[in-house]
């Protein structure tokens, strides 16, 4: 093994694994695979102990990345999957046809219980078809929604849908509504999450056919903090903590918020740089530059979770660094131990029974 980088010493190979959150990842997936994805698998193996690893995918080329990094080599396992699903491949065929591939293997190892969970950067479409017709949905569940953590000016919120259901219905956006909910008050730590559904107005007479029959849905939720509707310029000031939209609404925002950021980002670099005054000046205020845009950077938030699903599956950008695949893998951590499935299930069935 080799020792350019990594954690140090191994661990004990005693050690019980039983307790470990066990994280499928695919690591042929994504455009920095297998370099980067492998690097996060190992940088989430130093820093946690209790997470343990199974990289899916080609395994010459993984264990040649492996090789590289010094790690506790009994938390990181490879798992041989020759096929590789491209980005470009019809999702349900790849699904269908490529059995022996990175994201069928993983979603597989979840839907049979070896593995708690599922991380990849590959293929949106294919991780959305496979997450559903492989690991399945939780019974009464409708439609499982991509959920990525944006950050906001307070902090973080939830943007629920953006990318996995385009015609969404209004009873799919209450159960948006209610698992973004549990999802926020127990991953994120945020209580009483307040809820709003994405609009062109604030008023609740405003909106398209699907907003104005969603919201007097919402407003009689009695197990979510339904505040009304938000716009857009309200989101990155932490208007609402769970944002909702079907996901054609929700990926544009999604997209004009990480263009914008990155665009941003680099005119106040150009601005800081273009005469001696200014460089200067930006010596003085990098510290605090830094740690406000670091509070910006989305990739410390980890992944997408494709909420609803009987496993966890975790949708990360196709540009996804190490940092990134990291915290997705941490972030399963928590998932599992507050039981967020065990609680979508109790208030998606128990919750409706009660409202009969």
């Amino acid at each position: 093994m080799g020792a350019d980088a990594g954690c140090g010493e191994e661990t004990d190979m005693q050690e019980d694994m039983r307790d470990r959150i066990k994280v499928a990842v695919d690591a042929m997936g994504g455009d920095h695979a297998p370099r980067e994805i492998v690097k996060g698998a190992v940088d989430a193996v130093c820093e946690r102990k209790d997470i343990q690893v199974f990289l899916t995918g080609q395994q010459d080329a993984v264990e040649r990345e492996l090789k590289k990094y010094t790690y506790p080599t009994d938390q990181i396992t490879v798992v041989h999957a020759e096929e590789v699903i491209e980005t470009a491949e019809p999702p349900v065929l790849a699904i269908r046809k490529k059995k022996k591939s990175s994201i069928v293997t993983g979603l597989t190892m979840v839907k049979q219980k070896e593995a708690d969970a599922f991380v990849s950067a590959g293929s949106s479409g294919a991780i959305l078809v496979g997450g559903q017709v492989i690991v399945g949905r939780i019974k009464g569940v409708e439609r499982p929604p991509l959920a990525p953590l944006i950050p906001t000016e307070r902090g973080v919120s939830l943007l629920i849908d953006c990318g996995a259901n385009v015609d969404a219905r209004p009873s799919h956006l209450v159960q948006f509504a209610k698992m973004g909910s549990i999802y926020m008050e127990y991953v994120a730590g945020v209580k009483h999450p307040k809820v709003a559904i994405v609009n062109i107005g604030a008023e609740e007479e405003k909106g398209n056919a699907l907003v104005k029959e969603t919201f007097p849905l919402l407003k009689e939720c009695r197990d979510i903090n339904f505040t009304g509707s938000i716009e857009a310029r309200e989101i990155p000031r932490g208007a609402a903590d769970v944002i909702v939209c079907e996901a054609f609404t929700g990926n544009v925002i999604l997209k004009l918020y990480e263009g914008l950021s990155s665009t941003l980002l680099g005119v106040v670099k150009k601005g800081l740089m273009s005469s001696l005054r200014s460089k200067l000046g930006a010596v003085l205020i990098k510290p605090a530059l830094k740690k406000t845009m670091k509070s910006f950077d989305a990739s410390v938030y980890g992944g997408a979770p494709l909420l609803g699903l009987q496993g966890l599956v975790v949708k990360t950008h196709g540009s996804s660094k190490a940092v990134e695949v990291k915290n997705a893998i941490i972030q399963c951590v928590t998932f599992k131990e507050q039981k967020i499935n065990e609680k979508i299930k109790q208030n998606l069935i128990d919750g409706d029974n009660k409202e009969e």
